[in-house]
């Protein structure tokens, strides 16, 4: 299996629980230690050999586009998708079907920092259709609980599970590896009851049709930069 050089980076939202934070930047140009989020994934990317990237821009896209231009400052190339609507995970991944084409790729949130040997794996896969990256122990009621069998392979995925409904000590960390096969479920999403078009309803539906999606649990640190307090905390370290 030749490994994966395209990538896909949502990177369209504001971030409004970052507050004032964003008034000026979208949630992905917040510096981490100096750099932004965005960057920091950008050249994790490019180290595992990934080098072409799609930059899925919307909110001060300008901020965006200005700092990284078309990736030759960083050894990628670089391209970009612009979200209009914000209306969910599973319609923005439609955005990189004209990029990715016949080829697997790497997505990724522009808000998720994770230790950049990761990258490494998810652009060496082997014949499944789809891998999903997990953390143990995360709180899944702020994102997807996944269900995993004894080999690892996704057997469900729930978004947000409330109390007293199924969950799952493997959290859904917001990096994947995709085939083309993708966009067959995403262009089948409907709306959920959050009024949104959810990837993981996607995912979900990949892996229920048969095909092979497996779980991959993450090596050393990993965040999701989700508020001022996780950012803090990031910057402290």
């Amino acid at each position: 299996m030749n490994s994966v050089k395209k990538a896909v980076i949502l990177a369209a939202g504001r971030g409004t629980r970052m507050r004032e934070l964003t008034d000026e930047l979208p949630k992905p140009m917040i510096a981490v230690r100096g750099r932004p989020i965005l960057q920091h994934i950008v050249e994790g990317l490019r180290d595992a050999g990934v080098n072409e990237i799609l930059l899925v821009v919307g909110y001060r896209e300008e901020v965006v586009r200005g700092f990284f231009g078309d990736g030759r400052a960083f050894g990628v190339a670089i391209g970009y998708g612009r979200q209009v609507t914000q209306d969910g995970t599973g319609r923005v991944v439609e955005l990189g079907r004209a990029f990715t084409g016949a080829d697997a790729f790497i997505l990724s949130y522009g808000d998720i920092l994770l230790d950049p040997r990761n990258y490494g794996v998810l652009a060496a896969p082997g014949s499944e259709e789809a891998i999903i990256s997990v953390r143990r122990n995360e709180d899944v009621s702020k994102g997807g609980a996944v269900f995993v069998d004894a080999d690892f392979n996704l057997i469900d995925l729930r978004e947000k599970p409330k109390p007293g409904e199924p969950t799952s000590p493997w959290y859904n960390a917001g990096v994947y590896l995709f085939r083309p096969g993708i966009y067959e479920f995403t262009a089948r999403l409907e709306k959920s009851p959050r009024g949104e078009y959810e990837l993981t309803d996607a995912i979900r539906a990949l892996a229920l049709s048969g095909k092979r999606v497996r779980a991959f649990e993450l090596l050393g640190d990993w965040a999701d930069v989700r508020d001022p307090e996780v950012l803090a905390e990031l910057n402290r370290a």
